[in-house]
């Protein structure tokens, strides 16, 4: 969207120093790709002066930053002032409301404050792709986006100005909050995976309950979370899940968290607010991660973690005395080298006795 920098200044909240208030913003960037006319970010010194040898037109800056050559828009979070103008500058781009011809819309489907027809999408400002099934009873809140080949079972709800990308799926029963995300290919409220043995082979466990996503949930590409047995899988508000996340049933995960790429948690884990989950890292079934606490990548979480606890390593440890481990791993080729070579004076020591001895 066309913008001077005072009027960018203005939305974002920054003061503006320096430059020509009435200069076009012709885009927002990073310093490793800024053209003529773009508005950069920096974080420190350091940055700043890349910023003045960039083309940048002006820069997103610290209160704190002294003034060069480049005009700068001062903010107390440049980083979260980037974001902010990323969003002012390209904002998202939506589908046009209404249903395709080739959607296939169930029974009893509520849209918005009406019905199922092409009139009550066009009032609610939704958008049903092309090839959508949206299963009986489902019901789709007031701006709801739903991408071509996205499936629906029955009695999904979806709440206001969420999104729906390509090729996800939507089972049966389970409920989205207002402005979630879900990328293409993520899979939502499959059964779990519960089995029981008979002695002779495993017997299914059926899953009956569902899966309730709360507000301004973000859940990225090919991630699968699956129903509950009974009662319900939980994703608390405010939490954002990274690409191939599992998410297994009856978990119950709290509000702000963040899952990296790949993490995977077995059945009924409780996971805290604000927990921090680094790419690869996992959790046993039943285990309790207490609010704040962090797991490095590739932390192997096999029991409870306590609130604001920094753990990793397999098993996950406290990070401190996993660097202390991964330390003392440094040192075992030399401590090895050691050894033997004290078994070779052991051994030398040992002959010479038993020749004193004959003697």
């Amino acid at each position: 969207m066309p913008m001077t920098l005072r009027e960018l200044a203005q939305a974002l909240g920054a003061e503006l120093v320096g430059g020509d208030p009435a200069a076009q913003v012709l885009g927002v960037s990073g310093l490793d790709n800024v053209s003529p006319g773009c508005v950069a970010y920096v974080e420190n010194e350091r940055r700043h002066a890349e910023g003045e040898e960039s083309q940048a037109l002006a820069l997103i800056a610290p209160l704190n930053l002294t003034p060069g050559r480049k005009p700068l828009l001062r903010v107390a979070n440049p980083r979260l002032g980037f974001a902010r103008a990323l969003s002012l500058v390209f904002p998202p781009r939506r589908m046009p409301p209404g249903i395709h011809p080739t959607a296939v819309v169930g029974r009893n489907v509520r849209l918005g404050e009406g019905g199922s027809t092409e009139a009550d999408a066009l009032a609610a400002e939704i958008s049903i792709g092309a090839y959508c099934v949206v299963g009986d009873g489902c019901v789709a809140g007031r701006g709801v986006q739903i991408h071509p080949l996205v499936s629906l079972g029955s009695e999904v709800r979806i709440g206001a100005d969420s999104e729906i990308h390509s090729n996800a799926t939507i089972y049966a029963g389970v409920s989205l909050g207002a402005r979630v995300i879900v990328h293409g290919g993520s899979a939502i409220g499959s059964d779990g995976f519960g089995y029981v043995a008979d002695g002779s082979t495993h017997v299914r466990i059926p899953h009956v309950g569902t899966v309730v996503i709360g507000d301004d949930v973000e859940i990225g590409a090919g991630v699968t979370i699956d129903r509950a047995t009974t009662g319900a899988t939980v994703i608390g508000e405010g939490t954002k899940i990274d690409n191939l996340v599992h998410i297994a049933h009856n978990c119950k995960i709290g509000r702000n968290c963040l899952l990296a790429g790949q993490v995977g948690l077995s059945g009924s884990v409780t996971i805290g607010d604000n927990v921090v989950m680094a790419g690869q890292a996992g959790a046993r079934d039943h285990a309790v991660v207490g609010d704040r606490a962090q797991a490095g990548a590739r932390a192997a979480i096999i029991g409870d973690v306590p609130a604001g606890a920094i753990v990793w390593g397999d098993p996950a440890r406290p990070h401190w005395e996993q660097l202390r481990i991964d330390a003392s791993v440094s040192k075992l080729p030399q401590l090895l080298r050691t050894v033997r070579e004290l078994e070779r004076r052991v051994k030398e020591l040992e002959a010479k006795l038993q020749q004193r001895e004959g003697d």
